[in-house]
């Protein structure tokens, strides 16, 4: 396998799907050398598949809006591997939605999810709806008539939608609703990320955020530091950096920023507990104003128009928000500003120039796909327990949730270990998760 050849083939075909093209040239780099040692993965054209998603859904999504006019919206499902489980991945609501941007996200969800030790594949979903300024009952109806169209593409061991950008709780209670009014089954199993009276998971909306810090705490520990005591910014308000604050105040460190599309908020007190409690009023507002901090916290937070996170001195970078948000501009920015690790929580959150300067300047790096993978691993933990008609306690739910972010960090050291002894945490996520649905896809044949 030539990387160059592959990649040459794909921009011919997608010239337009930068992001799916970017996530893939990051895996394909960092596997060649491994790839070419298995002659029996080239024989099968095991790259050469796995690229390319098993199936793509698209559908008009036609809905209501509170001044009784008709909005149409488009709809998508991308089911991109299933050599290890069922298809399992978000569904994001955004107006930046693509084909692209959801088959960048399902190509890295496969990985991910086999980084998590769980037997689930990869798939991705979402529409280029706009939650921001929507009213409750607009977000009902447009979630309800999403579902009219996806219901039939989805099941508890065909594929299980979960959230991401723009659909929490509620938009997963709405999905869940009328999914079960057409199925006329009560499969819980069907969506994660439920409400807790109605077969979710303890922990769940915290555990992205959560696994992201106790990731971090052990790629620290191997390079001799600790978190207690850090600044911390991170991007973002939602639940991601909503679970990430939480985690990161309560291990010792100092959240000093957060911020949003208007700008930043600098706590230099450290954020609070109020604080933390008022990111998810400001996240179910569809606002998306970061400022509302400022105006509740006069004097204890800060805001400034236009500016980024990575603007505020810190120790530790947290891109919790979007991909592509962290810019080589912004790692510059960083390192002048004293930041020495920068972990993805968001997928794909540093642009491949800035994860090249970190780890060109001595900066740590780890890439979202095994930072992240927290969240979509209590998502696997939540159809287990759907699966047996049971509920753990969030002491069970959180030691599992250690378990497996040890077991991720174990991967990534076993295969991104360099000659120097220094750890190459992309190429050995990349790596590991590779290898797992690779020999999965040779083992089932040519399907």
């Amino acid at each position: 396998m030539k990387t160059q050849d592959i990649m040459a083939r794909l921009q011919a075909k997608y010239p337009l799907e930068k992001e799916y093209l970017q996530a893939v040239q990051e895996v394909l780099e960092s596997i060649e050398e491994v790839y070419n040692q298995h002659p029996e993965f080239e024989k099968a054209k095991i790259v050469e598949r796995m690229v390319e998603p098993d199936r793509i859904f698209t559908f008009r999504v036609t809905w209501v809006d509170d001044r009784g006019e008709v909005q149409t919206n488009l709809g998508y499902r991308i089911q991109f591997n299933s050599a290890i489980g069922p298809y399992k991945g978000g569904l994001r609501f955004h107006k930046a939605v693509t084909p692209s941007m959801l088959k960048f996200l399902g190509f890295e969800q496969t990985f991910k999810n086999a980084l998590t030790t769980l037997p689930m594949g990869g798939a991705k979903g979402g529409s280029d709806f706009d939650p921001v300024g929507k009213s409750n009952d607009e977000i009902m109806r447009f979630c309800q008539a999403f579902m009219l169209e996806l219901w039939n593409c989805i099941g508890p061991d065909q594929d299980i939608p979960a959230g991401d950008v723009g659909v929490g709780g509620r938009e997963i209670g709405y999905l869940y609703g009328m999914y079960k009014k057409l199925a006329r089954q009560y499969n819980t199993g069907v969506l994660t990320g439920k409400g807790g009276t109605w077969g979710g998971s303890i922990l769940r909306p915290e555990a992205t955020g959560f696994g992201a810090l106790y990731f971090t705490q052990h790629l620290l520990h191997k390079a001799g530091k600790s978190i207690e005591g850090k600044k911390v910014a991170l991007s973002g308000f939602g639940n991601v950096a909503w679970g990430a604050a939480t985690k990161a105040r309560e291990l010792g460190a100092k959240v000093v920023a957060i911020s949003g599309p208007d700008g930043v908020c600098e706590i230099p007190g450290g954020i609070t507990p109020e604080m933390i409690d008022y990111m998810l009023v400001m996240r179910a507002s569809n606002r998306n104003k970061v400022q509302d901090m400022a105006d509740k916290f006069p004097g204890e937070a800060i805001f400034t128009a236009g500016k980024k996170a990575w603007s505020i001195p810190c120790d530790i970078a947290l891109p919790c928000a979007f991909q592509n948000e962290l810019s080589e501009d912004d790692a510059k920015e960083l390192k002048a500003n004293g930041c020495w690790c920068c972990c993805e929580v968001s997928n794909m959150g540093c642009q491949p120039e800035a994860i090249h300067f970190f780890q060109h300047n001595g900066i740590l790096f780890a890439p979202g796909k095994a930072v992240n993978a927290g969240g979509v691993a209590t998502s696997g933990l939540e159809m287990t327990q759907n699966a047996e008609h049971i509920s753990w306690s969030g002491k069970e739910v959180d030691e599992k949730l250690h378990f497996i972010m040890k077991s991720i960090h174990e991967q990534c050291v076993k295969f991104g270990t360099q000659p120097d002894g220094t750890v190459d945490y992309v190429k050995g996520a990349n790596i590991a998760g590779f290898m797992k649905v690779a020999q999965a896809m040779l083992e089932q044949g040519t399907v």
